[in-house]
């Protein structure tokens, strides 16, 4: 309904544009003409997809601008008649600009596939060589943007006042158009020498070459997925040995945190596998199982090794993929147990301990804030049904509005999976139902909140995660108990050794459940009725021991650190033992 109405919106100013053109009632076109030019711009930004909704019906951008312009030297026509040389000015005028559009339009293009056609690019090297230009401004440099296309709103508002106001308001729009494309050309010209597929191969390679990599992290994915990434660079810059970064999606860079590791993203599986600056590494870590990770498996200096990005009961942590690689490396004992009863072909003596390097920072202490905090953190909802440990869309809002009518002293922290609603639509349905219900309690409290309350009373503020910040971690340190899913958090979580409390979407048996997922062991079970809830808000902590002590099972020994055990693993790799 709400597309319908944008559509409408957005048409339903031409009708009327023509209309008032014919009539002539120049006033009125030139009141809706501001109005059709607000809706456009608005529906640009906001709609969401319309625009191209419009243009799959043939109703594209360029198309509705012409038709405004159309209707602009209409309304001359019949004000002014089509003899006057100013009509014959408006018309020439109109027409150049079009042109200056395509001309801009191509040169934006052509910068565009410059850039994006280079064979590799970098970050924290030092490529200077290639003498790489800035580029150039948002509006310039878009070769889809509004920005030039509105350029006509000087002749087509301009023949609101005559046949003159209209020419003159071409000429200045073409002046502008014509700046735009010299503007443009410079950078354009500069960007040439990045044509060249081999020199550009070369300049990067030499750097490579002179930092003299030991060790590669492996990267291929949806942005969304830059998380399994990015969680093992400050582990990787903490080690004894040389790490670089290799990707293969163009802007994944952006989508990783601040790091001083060396990266270089390479799209082409031949460049890759032909890219020999890298052949120095003597091992490999790979973070996800994805179809691009053959191109690297295919170089045989390089020993494999699978990492994952987080140790959790989920069939994802015992693929059978695994396999292929020379390693596996997991945080502790029950990581090698998964391996073992699974059965997937990974032999025992494959698999190496190294621990969780990331959770360092992850504090045994409370926030020790007068109120207590609540993190809820469901996983997603998987590549399959077979991986569907979600709450979300089951449980999920009941969760969240059990947690809200407990007790108004009671904080939430809501953060969610980066990948939910990715393969189900319910789940980010559900999602937006919770941060509805959340921003609502909120406003609530807010209204409620009086300049002469007592001064004393804790302001408690609840928190919805969407982003890269606050770190999952950083939000275990923030909170005083966990609910979530079978999940790499769970995990994680217990290095804190607070308590938490997983939910049973599948609606096992309690002890079938602990079974099949050991991490829950030390945690209180949340059925579909929620009924343990109330008691693991309030009731007695007495999983405490459990938790430490699974907490090693999970994890591995607490000393030697978790970045001595790693950093010990990649020494083993390369004395060969």
């Amino acid at each position: 309904m709400r597309r319908l109405l944008a559509i409408g919106a957005l048409l339903g100013c031409y009708p009327v544009l023509l209309a008032s053109a014919l009539w002539p009632a120049p006033l009125l076109f030139g009141l809706v003409a501001v109005v059709s030019y607000a809706v456009e711009f608005a529906a640009a930004r906001l709609a969401g997809g319309l625009t191209e909704l419009l243009s799959r019906m043939h109703l594209g951008t360029t198309l509705r601008f012409a038709a405004r312009e159309t209707a602009a030297l209409l309304l001359v026509a019949r004000v002014s008649g089509a003899a006057s040389p100013w009509f014959v000015a408006l018309a020439a005028g109109l027409f150049a600009l079009h042109g200056a559009r395509a001309a801009h339009s191509g040169l934006a293009i052509r910068l565009r596939q410059t850039l994006s056609s280079m064979p590799v690019t970098t970050r924290n090297l030092d490529v200077s060589a290639l003498r790489i230009p800035k580029m150039p401004p948002p509006f310039l440099g878009a070769h889809r943007g509004l920005r030039f296309l509105g350029l006509d709103a000087l002749p087509v508002l301009g023949a609101t006042f005559g046949a003159a106001a209209g020419a003159a308001g071409a000429g200045v729009a073409l002046l502008l158009g014509v700046a735009g494309v010299l503007a443009l050309l410079p950078y354009v010209r500069r960007t040439r020498p990045l044509g060249d597929r081999a020199r550009v191969l070369e300049v990067v390679g030499e750097q490579v070459r002179a930092y003299d990599p030991e060790v590669i992290l492996y990267f291929s994915g949806a942005t969304a997925a830059a998380y399994q990434a990015r969680m093992w660079l400050p582990t990787l810059e903490r080690i004894n040995r040389r790490a670089i970064v290799v990707l293969r999606e163009r802007g994944m860079a952006r989508h990783l945190e601040s790091t001083t590791l060396p990266m270089v993203c390479i799209p082409s599986s031949a460049d890759l596998m032909s890219f020999r600056a890298l052949f120095s590494a003597r091992l490999c870590l790979y973070v996800s199982n994805v179809g691009r990770n053959v191109h690297m498996l295919r170089i045989p200096t390089l020993r494999s090794v699978f990492l994952n990005h987080g140790d959790s009961d989920k069939e994802a942590s015992f693929n059978p993929f695994s396999r292929v690689y020379d390693e596996v490396w997991v945080a502790g004992p029950a990581g090698r147990d998964r391996y073992r009863r699974a059965r997937v072909g990974v032999r025992d003596e494959s698999i190496h301990e190294v621990g969780r390097p990331q959770l360092e920072g992850i504090s045994t202490e409370g926030p020790k804030l007068p109120y207590r905090t609540v993190l809820y953190a469901p996983t997603w909802e998987g590549w399959n049904d077979d991986l569907f440990h979600t709450s979300l869309i089951t449980m999920g809002p009941r969760i969240v509005r059990a947690l809200l009518d407990h007790d108004p002293q009671l904080r939430i922290i809501y953060k969610p999976h980066p990948l939910t609603g990715h393969r189900d639509k319910s789940a980010a349905r559900a999602h937006r139902r919770i941060v509805s219900m959340i921003e609502a309690a909120e406003l609530a409290r807010s209204k409620a909140r009086h300049p002469s309350s007592p001064g004393g009373a804790p302001e408690i503020r609840h928190l919805i995660v969407t982003g890269e910040s606050p770190h999952l971690y950083d939000c275990f340190n923030e909170c005083d108990l966990l609910i979530s899913d079978i999940s790499s958090v769970v995990a994680d979580f217990l290095a804190s050794e607070k308590p938490y409390a997983v939910t049973n979407v599948a609606g096992l048996p309690e002890r079938a459940f602990h079974e099949r997922y050991p991490s829950t062991e030390a945690g209180v079970l949340l059925g579909e009725d929620l009924a343990a809830l109330a008691g693991f808000l309030d009731g007695e902590d007495t999983l405490a021991r459990a938790r430490i002590k699974l907490r090693s099972y999970l994890l591995g020994p607490e000393y030697p650190d978790a970045l001595t055990r790693f950093d010990a693993a990649v020494e083993r790799v390369f004395s060969g033992s």
